[in-house]
Protein backbone atom coordinates (compact mmCIF):
# COMPACT_ATOMS: atom_id res chain seq x y z
CA UNK A 1 0.00 0.00 0.00
CA UNK A 2 2.93 2.32 0.73
CA UNK A 3 4.29 1.87 -2.79
CA UNK A 4 0.84 2.44 -4.26
CA UNK A 5 0.47 5.64 -2.25
CA UNK A 6 3.90 6.83 -3.40
CA UNK A 7 3.07 6.00 -7.02
CA UNK A 8 -0.23 7.90 -6.83
CA UNK A 9 1.40 10.96 -5.23
CA UNK A 10 4.16 10.89 -7.83
CA UNK A 11 1.61 10.86 -10.66
CA UNK A 12 -0.30 13.72 -9.04
CA UNK A 13 2.87 15.80 -8.69
CA UNK A 14 3.34 15.51 -12.47
CA UNK A 15 -0.27 16.32 -13.23
CA UNK A 16 0.26 17.84 -16.68
CA UNK A 17 2.38 15.02 -18.10
CA UNK A 18 0.23 12.41 -16.35
CA UNK A 19 -2.96 13.97 -17.70
CA UNK A 20 -1.72 14.19 -21.27
CA UNK A 21 -0.44 10.61 -21.19
CA UNK A 22 -3.68 9.41 -19.62
CA UNK A 23 -5.82 11.09 -22.27
CA UNK A 24 -3.61 9.78 -25.07
CA UNK A 25 -3.90 6.16 -23.97
CA UNK A 26 -7.59 6.53 -23.04
CA UNK A 27 -8.40 7.73 -26.56
CA UNK A 28 -6.53 4.76 -27.98
CA UNK A 29 -8.44 2.40 -25.69
CA UNK A 30 -11.73 4.08 -26.61
CA UNK A 31 -10.92 3.65 -30.29
CA UNK A 32 -10.11 -0.04 -29.87
CA UNK A 33 -13.10 -0.88 -27.66
CA UNK A 34 -15.38 1.43 -29.64
CA UNK A 35 -14.51 -0.30 -32.90
CA UNK A 36 -15.37 -3.63 -31.28
CA UNK A 37 -18.72 -2.23 -30.09
CA UNK A 38 -19.48 -0.76 -33.52
CA UNK A 39 -18.42 -4.00 -35.22
CA UNK A 40 -20.79 -5.93 -32.99
CA UNK A 41 -23.58 -3.42 -33.62
CA UNK A 42 -23.07 -3.55 -37.39
CA UNK A 43 -23.05 -7.33 -37.35
CA UNK A 44 -26.21 -7.55 -35.22
CA UNK A 45 -27.96 -4.96 -37.40
CA UNK A 46 -26.91 -6.87 -40.51
CA UNK A 47 -28.03 -10.21 -39.08
CA UNK A 48 -31.23 -8.63 -37.80
CA UNK A 49 -32.37 -7.57 -41.28
CA UNK A 50 -34.63 -10.61 -41.29
CA UNK A 51 -35.73 -12.58 -38.23
CA UNK A 52 -38.27 -15.30 -37.62
CA UNK A 53 -38.18 -16.55 -41.22
CA UNK A 54 -36.96 -20.13 -41.46
CA UNK A 55 -36.47 -20.39 -45.23
CA UNK A 56 -36.29 -18.18 -48.31
CA UNK A 57 -37.17 -20.08 -51.48
CA UNK A 58 -36.44 -18.88 -54.98
CA UNK A 59 -35.57 -20.19 -58.42
CA UNK A 60 -32.43 -22.31 -58.73
CA UNK A 61 -29.40 -20.11 -58.23
CA UNK A 62 -26.72 -19.11 -55.77
CA UNK A 63 -27.40 -18.66 -52.07
CA UNK A 64 -26.12 -15.09 -52.03
CA UNK A 65 -28.13 -14.17 -55.12
CA UNK A 66 -31.39 -15.38 -53.56
CA UNK A 67 -30.61 -13.52 -50.33
CA UNK A 68 -29.61 -10.26 -52.00
CA UNK A 69 -32.53 -10.14 -54.41
CA UNK A 70 -35.16 -11.03 -51.80
CA UNK A 71 -34.03 -9.41 -48.55
CA UNK A 72 -31.88 -6.52 -49.75
CA UNK A 73 -33.59 -5.73 -53.05
CA UNK A 74 -30.25 -6.04 -54.82
CA UNK A 75 -28.98 -8.26 -57.60
CA UNK A 76 -31.23 -9.81 -60.24
CA UNK A 77 -33.17 -13.00 -59.55
CA UNK A 78 -32.20 -15.97 -61.70
CA UNK A 79 -35.81 -16.79 -62.48
CA UNK A 80 -39.26 -17.17 -61.03
CA UNK A 81 -41.30 -19.72 -59.13
CA UNK A 82 -44.59 -20.84 -60.59
CA UNK A 83 -47.73 -20.21 -58.59
CA UNK A 84 -48.54 -23.94 -58.69
CA UNK A 85 -45.20 -24.75 -57.03
CA UNK A 86 -45.78 -22.07 -54.43
CA UNK A 87 -49.25 -23.46 -53.66
CA UNK A 88 -47.86 -26.98 -53.41
CA UNK A 89 -45.23 -26.03 -50.85
CA UNK A 90 -47.59 -23.75 -48.95
CA UNK A 91 -49.75 -26.84 -48.33
CA UNK A 92 -46.80 -28.85 -46.99
CA UNK A 93 -47.54 -30.26 -43.50
CA UNK A 94 -44.38 -28.68 -42.04
CA UNK A 95 -45.20 -25.15 -43.29
CA UNK A 96 -46.96 -22.77 -40.90
CA UNK A 97 -47.05 -19.63 -43.07
CA UNK A 98 -45.67 -18.26 -46.32
CA UNK A 99 -45.14 -14.83 -47.83
CA UNK A 100 -45.06 -14.57 -51.64
CA UNK A 101 -42.59 -12.04 -52.94
CA UNK A 102 -42.58 -10.46 -56.39
CA UNK A 103 -39.88 -8.01 -57.41
CA UNK A 104 -41.76 -5.61 -59.63
CA UNK A 105 -40.54 -2.52 -61.39
CA UNK A 106 -39.42 0.68 -59.69
CA UNK A 107 -40.25 4.24 -58.80
CA UNK A 108 -37.45 6.78 -59.14
CA UNK A 109 -34.82 4.16 -58.39
CA UNK A 110 -36.68 2.50 -55.51
CA UNK A 111 -37.72 -1.15 -55.78
CA UNK A 112 -41.40 -2.05 -56.00
CA UNK A 113 -42.36 -5.30 -54.29
CA UNK A 114 -45.59 -7.18 -54.71
CA UNK A 115 -46.70 -9.20 -51.70
CA UNK A 116 -49.67 -9.99 -49.48
CA UNK A 117 -50.92 -8.84 -46.07
CA UNK A 118 -48.89 -11.70 -44.59
CA UNK A 119 -45.74 -9.65 -45.13
CA UNK A 120 -46.86 -6.89 -42.78
CA UNK A 121 -48.02 -9.31 -40.09
CA UNK A 122 -45.31 -11.99 -40.33
CA UNK A 123 -42.09 -10.29 -41.40
CA UNK A 124 -39.68 -9.63 -38.52
CA UNK A 125 -36.45 -7.66 -38.23
CA UNK A 126 -34.43 -7.40 -35.01
CA UNK A 127 -37.39 -9.11 -33.30
CA UNK A 128 -39.71 -6.27 -34.37
CA UNK A 129 -42.62 -6.31 -36.77
CA UNK A 130 -43.45 -3.89 -39.57
CA UNK A 131 -45.49 -0.94 -38.30
CA UNK A 132 -46.82 2.19 -39.92
CA UNK A 133 -46.01 5.79 -39.12
CA UNK A 134 -49.18 6.76 -40.99
CA UNK A 135 -51.95 4.88 -42.75
CA UNK A 136 -51.80 1.13 -43.26
CA UNK A 137 -50.90 -1.65 -45.71
CA UNK A 138 -52.26 -1.69 -49.27
CA UNK A 139 -55.57 -3.50 -49.61
CA UNK A 140 -56.64 -2.86 -53.22
CA UNK A 141 -54.84 -3.00 -56.55
CA UNK A 142 -54.61 0.79 -56.55
CA UNK A 143 -52.84 1.28 -53.22
CA UNK A 144 -49.17 1.33 -52.25
CA UNK A 145 -47.26 1.45 -48.97
CA UNK A 146 -43.91 3.23 -49.03
CA UNK A 147 -40.82 2.97 -46.86
CA UNK A 148 -39.74 5.79 -44.56
CA UNK A 149 -36.72 6.70 -46.70
CA UNK A 150 -38.87 6.86 -49.85
CA UNK A 151 -41.34 9.16 -48.12
CA UNK A 152 -38.57 11.38 -46.75
CA UNK A 153 -36.53 11.56 -49.92
CA UNK A 154 -39.44 12.16 -52.28
CA UNK A 155 -41.60 14.14 -49.87
CA UNK A 156 -44.60 11.85 -50.27
CA UNK A 157 -47.60 11.89 -47.94
CA UNK A 158 -50.81 9.87 -47.72
CA UNK A 159 -53.02 10.21 -50.78
CA UNK A 160 -50.14 11.05 -53.12
CA UNK A 161 -50.44 9.52 -56.59
CA UNK A 162 -47.50 7.32 -57.59
CA UNK A 163 -46.73 6.10 -61.11
CA UNK A 164 -44.42 3.10 -61.35
CA UNK A 165 -41.97 2.53 -64.18
CA UNK A 166 -40.18 -0.29 -66.00
CA UNK A 167 -36.74 -1.29 -64.77
CA UNK A 168 -34.90 -0.19 -61.64
CA UNK A 169 -33.10 2.90 -62.93
CA UNK A 170 -33.62 6.25 -61.23
CA UNK A 171 -34.94 7.69 -64.50
CA UNK A 172 -37.27 5.72 -66.78
CA UNK A 173 -39.08 6.66 -69.98
CA UNK A 174 -41.54 3.71 -69.82
CA UNK A 175 -44.02 4.47 -67.07
CA UNK A 176 -47.23 2.66 -66.17
CA UNK A 177 -49.37 5.78 -66.51
CA UNK A 178 -52.49 3.73 -67.24
CA UNK A 179 -52.54 2.36 -63.70
CA UNK A 180 -51.35 4.84 -61.05
CA UNK A 181 -51.25 4.00 -57.34
CA UNK A 182 -52.18 6.04 -54.30
CA UNK A 183 -50.08 6.08 -51.12
CA UNK A 184 -52.15 4.38 -48.43
CA UNK A 185 -49.45 3.89 -45.80
CA UNK A 186 -45.99 5.10 -44.77
CA UNK A 187 -43.99 2.39 -43.02
CA UNK A 188 -42.26 3.43 -39.80
CA UNK A 189 -38.49 3.54 -40.11
CA UNK A 190 -36.90 0.10 -39.77
CA UNK A 191 -33.26 0.85 -40.71
CA UNK A 192 -33.46 -2.05 -43.17
CA UNK A 193 -33.99 -2.25 -46.95
CA UNK A 194 -37.74 -1.94 -46.22
CA UNK A 195 -37.20 1.81 -45.84
CA UNK A 196 -36.10 2.05 -49.48
CA UNK A 197 -38.93 0.06 -51.09
CA UNK A 198 -42.56 0.42 -52.16
CA UNK A 199 -45.09 -2.36 -51.49
CA UNK A 200 -48.18 -3.16 -53.53
CA UNK A 201 -50.52 -6.15 -53.65
CA UNK A 202 -49.99 -9.01 -56.09
CA UNK A 203 -53.24 -8.02 -57.78
CA UNK A 204 -51.88 -4.50 -58.04
CA UNK A 205 -48.89 -5.64 -60.11
CA UNK A 206 -51.08 -7.84 -62.29
CA UNK A 207 -53.66 -5.07 -62.85
CA UNK A 208 -50.92 -2.56 -63.64
CA UNK A 209 -49.42 -4.73 -66.38
CA UNK A 210 -52.84 -5.73 -67.67
CA UNK A 211 -53.78 -2.05 -67.97
CA UNK A 212 -50.54 -1.38 -69.82
CA UNK A 213 -51.29 -4.25 -72.20
CA UNK A 214 -54.84 -3.05 -72.72
CA UNK A 215 -53.55 0.41 -73.49
CA UNK A 216 -51.42 -1.02 -76.27
CA UNK A 217 -48.13 -0.99 -74.35
CA UNK A 218 -45.57 -3.75 -74.04
CA UNK A 219 -46.59 -6.16 -71.32
CA UNK A 220 -43.99 -6.56 -68.62
CA UNK A 221 -44.33 -8.81 -65.59
CA UNK A 222 -47.00 -11.30 -64.55
CA UNK A 223 -50.03 -12.08 -66.66
CA UNK A 224 -53.55 -11.54 -65.47
CA UNK A 225 -54.78 -14.16 -62.99
CA UNK A 226 -58.12 -14.16 -64.80
CA UNK A 227 -56.66 -15.51 -68.04
CA UNK A 228 -53.97 -18.17 -67.74
CA UNK A 229 -53.85 -18.51 -63.96
CA UNK A 230 -51.94 -16.71 -61.24
CA UNK A 231 -48.64 -15.18 -62.20
CA UNK A 232 -45.27 -16.58 -61.14
CA UNK A 233 -43.50 -15.07 -58.16
CA UNK A 234 -39.86 -14.20 -57.54
CA UNK A 235 -39.53 -16.02 -54.20
CA UNK A 236 -41.43 -16.83 -51.04
CA UNK A 237 -40.61 -16.75 -47.35
CA UNK A 238 -41.46 -19.72 -45.16
CA UNK A 239 -42.14 -20.12 -41.46
CA UNK A 240 -42.22 -23.72 -40.26
CA UNK A 241 -44.39 -25.24 -37.55
CA UNK A 242 -41.33 -26.74 -35.90
CA UNK A 243 -37.80 -25.39 -36.24
CA UNK A 244 -36.44 -28.93 -36.15
CA UNK A 245 -38.16 -29.59 -39.49
CA UNK A 246 -36.42 -26.69 -41.24
CA UNK A 247 -33.39 -28.64 -42.46
CA UNK A 248 -35.51 -31.51 -43.73
CA UNK A 249 -37.84 -29.11 -45.53
CA UNK A 250 -34.89 -27.27 -47.03
CA UNK A 251 -33.48 -30.55 -48.34
CA UNK A 252 -36.83 -31.50 -49.86
CA UNK A 253 -37.18 -28.15 -51.61
CA UNK A 254 -33.66 -28.22 -53.01
CA UNK A 255 -34.34 -31.71 -54.39
CA UNK A 256 -37.70 -30.76 -55.92
CA UNK A 257 -37.91 -32.56 -59.28
CA UNK A 258 -40.98 -30.67 -60.48
CA UNK A 259 -39.31 -27.26 -60.51
CA UNK A 260 -35.68 -26.43 -59.66
CA UNK A 261 -35.59 -24.39 -56.44
CA UNK A 262 -33.04 -22.97 -54.03
CA UNK A 263 -34.10 -22.87 -50.38
CA UNK A 264 -31.80 -21.01 -48.01
CA UNK A 265 -31.74 -20.48 -44.26
CA UNK A 266 -31.49 -16.68 -43.81
CA UNK A 267 -29.25 -16.78 -40.74
CA UNK A 268 -26.75 -19.10 -42.41
CA UNK A 269 -26.78 -17.12 -45.65
CA UNK A 270 -26.31 -13.83 -43.79
CA UNK A 271 -23.35 -15.32 -41.91
CA UNK A 272 -21.72 -16.41 -45.16
CA UNK A 273 -22.31 -13.01 -46.72
CA UNK A 274 -20.83 -11.27 -43.67
CA UNK A 275 -17.66 -13.34 -43.97
CA UNK A 276 -17.35 -12.05 -47.52
CA UNK A 277 -18.00 -8.35 -46.89
CA UNK A 278 -16.91 -8.07 -43.25
CA UNK A 279 -13.15 -8.19 -43.85
CA UNK A 280 -12.97 -4.40 -43.44
CA UNK A 281 -13.35 -4.86 -39.69
CA UNK A 282 -9.92 -6.49 -39.61
CA UNK A 283 -8.41 -3.32 -41.05
CA UNK A 284 -10.18 -1.21 -38.42
CA UNK A 285 -8.82 -3.42 -35.66
CA UNK A 286 -5.29 -3.09 -37.04
CA UNK A 287 -5.58 0.70 -37.15
CA UNK A 288 -6.89 0.78 -33.57
CA UNK A 289 -4.13 -1.55 -32.37
CA UNK A 290 -1.46 0.60 -34.01
CA UNK A 291 -2.96 3.68 -32.39
CA UNK A 292 -2.77 1.95 -29.03
CA UNK A 293 0.87 1.00 -29.62
CA UNK A 294 1.63 4.65 -30.36
CA UNK A 295 -0.09 5.62 -27.11
CA UNK A 296 1.96 3.13 -25.09
CA UNK A 297 5.17 4.34 -26.72
CA UNK A 298 4.15 7.89 -25.79
CA UNK A 299 3.68 6.77 -22.17
CA UNK A 300 7.13 5.18 -22.19
CA UNK A 301 8.66 8.37 -23.60
CA UNK A 302 6.87 10.46 -20.96
CA UNK A 303 8.20 8.24 -18.17
CA UNK A 304 11.71 8.39 -19.61
CA UNK A 305 11.52 12.17 -19.90
CA UNK A 306 10.35 12.51 -16.32
CA UNK A 307 13.30 10.49 -15.06
CA UNK A 308 15.71 13.34 -15.71
CA UNK A 309 13.73 15.56 -13.34
CA UNK A 310 13.29 12.74 -10.81
CA UNK A 311 16.89 11.57 -10.45
CA UNK A 312 17.28 13.45 -7.17
CA UNK A 313 13.97 11.92 -5.97
CA UNK A 314 15.29 8.44 -6.78
CA UNK A 315 18.58 9.17 -5.05
CA UNK A 316 16.80 10.39 -1.89
CA UNK A 317 14.64 7.26 -1.82
CA UNK A 318 17.73 5.09 -2.03
CA UNK A 319 19.47 7.21 0.60
CA UNK A 320 16.66 6.56 3.10
CA UNK A 321 16.86 2.83 2.53
CA UNK A 322 14.86 2.04 -0.57
CA UNK A 323 16.61 -0.69 -2.52
CA UNK A 324 16.86 -1.03 -6.30
CA UNK A 325 13.93 -3.44 -6.34
CA UNK A 326 11.77 -0.86 -4.58
CA UNK A 327 12.68 1.80 -7.15
CA UNK A 328 11.89 -0.60 -10.00
CA UNK A 329 8.61 -1.66 -8.37
CA UNK A 330 7.62 1.99 -7.85
CA UNK A 331 8.11 2.94 -11.51
CA UNK A 332 6.42 -0.23 -12.79
CA UNK A 333 3.51 0.40 -10.43
CA UNK A 334 3.18 3.97 -11.71
CA UNK A 335 2.92 2.80 -15.31
CA UNK A 336 0.48 0.07 -14.27
CA UNK A 337 -1.75 2.57 -12.45
CA UNK A 338 -1.59 4.91 -15.44
CA UNK A 339 -2.54 2.11 -17.85
CA UNK A 340 -5.41 0.95 -15.62
CA UNK A 341 -6.81 4.46 -15.26
CA UNK A 342 -6.50 4.98 -19.02
CA UNK A 343 -8.33 1.73 -19.71
CA UNK A 344 -11.16 2.71 -17.37
CA UNK A 345 -11.38 6.20 -18.85
CA UNK A 346 -11.39 4.76 -22.37
CA UNK A 347 -14.32 2.45 -21.56
CA UNK A 348 -16.17 5.37 -19.96
CA UNK A 349 -15.63 7.41 -23.13
CA UNK A 350 -17.08 4.57 -25.23
CA UNK A 351 -20.24 4.26 -23.12
CA UNK A 352 -20.61 8.02 -22.93
CA UNK A 353 -20.29 8.27 -26.69
CA UNK A 354 -22.94 5.55 -27.15
CA UNK A 355 -25.36 7.39 -24.87
CA UNK A 356 -24.89 10.64 -26.76
CA UNK A 357 -24.69 9.38 -30.35
CA UNK A 358 -26.66 6.14 -30.59
CA UNK A 359 -29.87 7.87 -31.68
CA UNK A 360 -28.15 9.83 -34.43
CA UNK A 361 -26.09 6.82 -35.56
CA UNK A 362 -29.17 4.59 -35.83
CA UNK A 363 -31.13 7.29 -37.64
CA UNK A 364 -28.33 8.02 -40.11
CA UNK A 365 -26.66 4.64 -40.65
CA UNK A 366 -29.15 2.10 -39.29
CA UNK A 367 -26.58 0.70 -36.83
CA UNK A 368 -28.00 -0.30 -33.47
CA UNK A 369 -25.55 0.71 -30.71
CA UNK A 370 -26.72 -0.73 -27.41
CA UNK A 371 -25.41 -0.39 -23.86
CA UNK A 372 -24.10 -3.92 -23.65
CA UNK A 373 -21.69 -5.28 -21.10
CA UNK A 374 -18.14 -5.70 -22.32
CA UNK A 375 -17.67 -8.95 -24.20
CA UNK A 376 -14.86 -11.45 -23.90
CA UNK A 377 -12.89 -9.76 -26.67
CA UNK A 378 -13.11 -6.33 -25.02
CA UNK A 379 -12.00 -7.72 -21.65
CA UNK A 380 -9.10 -9.44 -23.38
CA UNK A 381 -8.11 -6.15 -24.99
CA UNK A 382 -8.27 -4.31 -21.66
CA UNK A 383 -6.24 -6.99 -19.92
CA UNK A 384 -3.56 -6.85 -22.60
CA UNK A 385 -3.52 -3.04 -22.41
CA UNK A 386 -2.98 -3.03 -18.64
CA UNK A 387 -0.30 -5.71 -18.88
CA UNK A 388 1.46 -3.95 -21.77
CA UNK A 389 1.25 -0.61 -19.96
CA UNK A 390 2.74 -2.15 -16.82
CA UNK A 391 5.57 -3.79 -18.75
CA UNK A 392 6.36 -0.50 -20.47
CA UNK A 393 7.39 0.79 -17.03
CA UNK A 394 10.26 -1.73 -16.95
CA UNK A 395 12.28 0.36 -19.40
CA UNK A 396 12.46 3.57 -17.33
CA UNK A 397 12.76 1.42 -14.20
CA UNK A 398 15.85 -0.25 -15.63
CA UNK A 399 17.27 3.19 -16.42
CA UNK A 400 16.58 4.41 -12.87
CA UNK A 401 18.17 1.26 -11.49
CA UNK A 402 21.39 2.12 -13.27
CA UNK A 403 21.51 5.70 -11.99
CA UNK A 404 24.09 5.90 -9.26
CA UNK A 405 23.35 7.41 -5.87
CA UNK A 406 26.16 9.92 -6.14
CA UNK A 407 24.96 10.94 -9.60
CA UNK A 408 21.51 11.73 -8.16
CA UNK A 409 23.04 13.86 -5.35
CA UNK A 410 25.36 15.78 -7.66
CA UNK A 411 25.10 19.59 -7.41
CA UNK A 412 24.75 19.74 -11.19
CA UNK A 413 21.29 18.27 -10.76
Amino acid sequence: MLLLSLAWRSLRNRAVITGLTLVSIALSVALLVGIEHIRRGVRESFAGTIKGTDLIVGARGGTTQVLLSTVFGMSTPTGSVSWATYERWRAHPAVRWTIPYVLGDAHQGHRVIGTTAEFFSRYRFRDRSVTFAAGGPPETDREVAIGAEVAERLGYTLGREVVLAHGVAAVSFAEHTAHPFVVRGIIARTFTPIDRALYVTLDGLTAMHAAEEGAGGLMMGPPSPHTEGPAPITAFLVGTKNRFETLQLQREMNEDRTEPLTAIIPGVALGQLWQTIGSAEVGLRVVAALTLVVGLIGMCVALFASLESRRREMAILRAVGAGPRTIVALLVLESGVLATLAAGLGVALVYGGILVARGAVEARFGIALTMQALGTTEWLYLGLIVIAGTLVGLLPAWRAYRNALTDGLSPSL
